[in-house]
């Protein structure tokens, strides 16, 4: 099942159901009117919801044309927004960049923020920049919308909460980040509003993809109509979406409706360093991630962060080539400032 929110000029849009080729919707508010509320009532409203789906692959439900642009994040807003750092790739780079070590435990437990989740950018909105010297980089991640999750849960209890599953834009202000980590808090000015995919989708739509807590297909990342990026999300990544939940839930309950992230997707290549696409890697789903191996490489950085005008779209397609989530599709556009 595929299951979107349409903007309607309210803070939670609508939820509709989406064909499976992404090119018809039927409406569902005779069951929910929003995806909150479906997430809520999950046991109760997952049933009728799946019937809708069923009838509209068949062609027995009304529908209408279904456009990326008009669709909001699944989720335009949550209770809980918690990002992970599953793929240790890129955190192992990102520490190599400045000469700091890795400390043994980044491997065994992972890390873990909570970001702002009172509102998230629609899929094809425009990302505002006050300044271009903060250092825009997007990041392209997975992430999965969990039911109910118990304090304490096990690994098992984890998996089984999980609902739905959809593709970020975790958007960073890179050069704020260091300023904000020194203070010994954790970010919040360099981590602004995240976009999310146009759809998101129950597990069993990713067929064999979806795989103990791992989506095994590539994400498909590019920056202004060039290929940036086609990591394997199933690859490399150190703690699947079981062992991030059972993090998360460690010492606290987890509602419904919370969006649990992966991380930066990040792959080895030859047991050392991704390379970038043209030289016959998987390239990558930053820009930080080029700008290390070039620290790394040559002692500086050459690549530059996102400016005004860049597109980034990000993407994940089936066996047979088929967008399975729509496309997060953003141009950087000048915050104009206001008095």
């Amino acid at each position: 099942m595929k299951l979107a929110t349409l903007k309607d000029g309210t803070r939670d849009g609508r939820l509709v159901v989406v064909s499976r080729d992404l090119t018809r919707y039927a409406e569902a508010g005779q069951v929910a009117h929003t995806l909150q509320f479906a997430l809520d009532h999950w046991q109760q409203v997952a049933p009728a919801l799946i019937q809708i789906a069923e009838r509209l692959e068949a062609g027995n439900e009304p529908n209408l044309p279904f456009r990326e642009q008009e669709a909001a994040s699944p989720l335009p807003r949550a209770y809980q927004w918690a990002d992970g750092s599953a793929y240790v790739n890129h955190v192992e780079l990102v520490r190599k960049a400045r000469n700091a070590p890795m400390p043994q435990s980044f491997w065994t437990d992972p890390l873990m923020y909570q970001g702002g989740s009172d509102g998230f950018l629609c899929p094809h909105a425009p990302i505002l920049l006050a300044d271009e010297a903060y250092g825009l980089d997007m990041e392209g991640e997975i992430a999965v919308i969990v039911d109910d999750v118990p304090m304490g849960a096990s690994y098992e209890q984890a998996l089984k909460a999980i609902r739905l599953i959809m593709l970020v834009n975790d958007i960073s202000l890179r050069e704020l980040i260091p300023s904000e980590l020194a203070k010994g808090f954790g970010f919040f000015q360099s981590k602004p509003a995240s976009a999310f995919s146009p759809v998101a989708v129950t597990p069993d739509e990713l067929g064999e993809a979806w795989e103990r807590g791992k989506v095994h297909l590539p994400l498909l990342v590019s920056l202004n109509g060039k290929p940036f990026g086609r990591a394997n999300a199933g690859v490399d990544m150190t703690f699947d979406f079981g062992a991030l939940i059972v993090h998360a839930a460690k010492t606290r309950n987890l509602v419904a409706g919370t969006i649990i992230g992966s991380g930066t997707v990040s792959n080895k290549q030859d047991g050392g360093f991704g390379k970038p696409i043209d030289q016959g890697g998987n390239g990558f789903s930053c820009i930080a991630e080029i700008r290390m191996i070039e620290t790394i490489l040559h002692g500086v950085a050459h690549t530059p962060y996102m400016t005004f005008g860049d597109r980034v779209q990000i993407e994940m397609r089936d066996q047979k080539g088929h967008s399975i989530f729509g496309a997060i599709d953003q141009v950087v556009t000048p915050k104009i400032k206001t008095s």
